[in-house]
């Protein structure tokens, strides 16, 4: 693809796609269906960079929902409806992906339906309907490439590029899929189409808050996350969908820092790309631990998402202690920000489960840095690392991941010179202390119950229960206690003292 001739596609390569029968079934349906018939979209995009395409795109030129159904109806796959305003439908047949589209906002041609879709590498057609009858498309023939727009040229150049002006304001998530695109395929934005985004940003107030959020969650699961975010940033795009992250914009920090509280955030989601491309290198005595957190369902992305918000709370909390020399501060701007980010969460319409797990690491992401500074002073008790293990449970490989990211993106003059070397050693203690301390307590039967409270001591059931309950367990935890006799005592006492407390 080095020149703007014609470009081909081999029948073979083209008909290797469709599995099984799944050619016989489509040309049983075009013989009740008639017409053109093309391959679309990222289909073609794959076949041209020589990648094998998830699913397979079909764009005909009308009744794309009842080629949808009749397929259907012959192999007994699944039909989902593809929005109610487009005629456009899909097809899940043994795992694949087979959707329909027909041409779109009254197109008359394949060329002009092309010059209506968003960006250059994704515009471009096969026309496939020879091939459903093997007409003139032998295992030796070939397929012209349908490029109206350039995508050819702009996917040799690595480029992405919109196809026309009008394309933002049609749909204004086309704004958001060129960075989605420019991530996956690590291609560069045209500088024109940048400009046009410029342009364009407010508008995309007008696309419904989960498209948006799932073109975020897109480019966050790509390894090039932090790339997108900096050319949204440049173009103004990133303040019209995440406004928070602006305060931070021009904000000064400490000396720990060489970045404003923006330019830190975007720096810790470029350290933590680099984190999560070989964990072991910053973890090399934890592997087991950080192989087995990293492989749950969307752990990558929920990284991402919190080394791009942990400082969030910071321009909120902002203030000078002079008590210090006119030291910057920002006191508890831990937990503002995991406030901070609850709604922002809400506002995306984010899963239950994704805003949780964001949310603690955000809020915890100072603890190992508390601790590391305590064992730097020799004064780092049992009791503070029990008490983080605890309540950060099965996150704390999440938890270090992110210091480590904060770490490395923190490199003013007044940053311990060896901090990652810490981070990485307090991980390895705090899962020593997991194992030893921790797990063995957990998996037991308790020392005490409630019924026990109640039975033996006399207590009414209340909130205190819980907080003996805790003593107890973080004593045995500490190894201080180890028989239910001794644990009955400590309740007793914790009891006891509370009593005179509250008199």
């Amino acid at each position: 693809m080095n020149d703007q001739k014609q470009k081909y596609i081999s029948c073979r390569a083209a008909a290797a796609l469709f599995p099984g029968d799944l050619l016989q079934l489509l040309a049983a349906v075009h013989d009740d269906l008639p017409g053109d018939v093309y391959m679309t979209g990222g289909t073609v995009r794959d076949l041209l960079l020589g990648r094998k395409p998830a699913d397979i795109d079909l764009t005909v030129v009308r009744r794309a929902k009842q080629w949808a159904r009749r397929l259907v109806e012959q192999t007994g796959a699944t039909y989902v409806e593809l929005g109610r305003e487009e005629d456009a439908a899909r097809v899940v047949w043994q795992g694949l992906d087979v959707d329909f589209s027909s041409f779109r906002e009254g197109a008359s041609s394949i060329d002009e339906e092309l010059q209506k879709r968003d960006i250059t590498v994704n515009s471009m057609a096969l026309p496939v309907h020879g091939l459903l009858h093997d007409v003139d498309c032998t295992d030796h023939g070939r397929l012209p490439v349908l490029d109206p727009v350039g995508g050819v040229q702009d996917l040799h150049d690595e480029l992405i590029r919109v196809t026309s002006r009008e394309s933002f304001h049609s749909d204004p998530l086309r704004m958001l899929r060129v960075f989605r695109f420019a991530a996956v395929l690590h291609f560069a934005v045209d500088a024109d189409t940048l400009e046009e985004i410029r342009l364009h940003r407010s508008e995309i107030e007008r696309v419904s808050r989960e498209r948006v959020a799932h073109e975020l969650d897109l480019i966050m699961a790509s390894d090039r996350a932090h790339q997108a975010f900096v050319d949204m940033h440049r173009c103004g795009l990133l303040w019209e969908i995440l406004p928070e992250l602006q305060a931070g914009a021009g904000m000064d920090q400490p000396a720990s820092h060489h970045l404003d509280v923006f330019e830190h955030c975007l720096e810790a989601l470029h350290q933590m790309e680099l984190v999560l491309t070989d964990p072991v290198a910053y973890f090399p005595e934890n592997d087991a631990e950080m192989e087995q957190y990293l492989q749950a369902d969307r752990r990558l992305v929920q990284l991402k998402w919190a080394a791009l918000f942990h400082d969030v709370g910071k321009p909120a909390t902002y203030g000078i202690n002079e008590d210090k020399g006119g030291r910057i501060t920002f006191y508890n701007h831990d937990l503002q920000g995991a406030d901070i980010f609850m709604s922002i969460a809400r506002r995306l319409r984010w899963s239950s489960r994704d805003m949780k797990v964001v949310a603690r690491l955000i809020a915890g992401h100072m603890r190992p840095f508390f601790l590391a500074n305590n064992q730097r002073q020799g004064s780092l008790s049992l009791k503070a690392c029990l008490r983080l293990v605890k309540s950060i449970g099965s996150h704390l490989p999440g938890l270090f991941l992110l210091a480590m990211a904060d770490a490395l993106a923190g490199k003013g003059e007044g940053s311990p010179a060896e901090m990652e070397q810490e981070v990485s050693g307090l991980f390895r203690r705090l899962t020593l202390v997991e194992q030893e301390h921790v797990v063995p307590v957990q998996t037991a039967p308790p020392l005490i119950t409630g019924k026990d409270l109640i039975d033996e001591l006399h207590l009414s059931p209340g909130p205190l229960f819980r907080k003996i309950l805790e003593q107890v367990e973080e004593a045995h935890m500490e190894h201080t206690i180890d028989t239910r006799a001794q644990a009955l005592a400590l309740a007793a006492e914790y009891a006891q003292q509370n009593a005179k407390t509250k008199s």
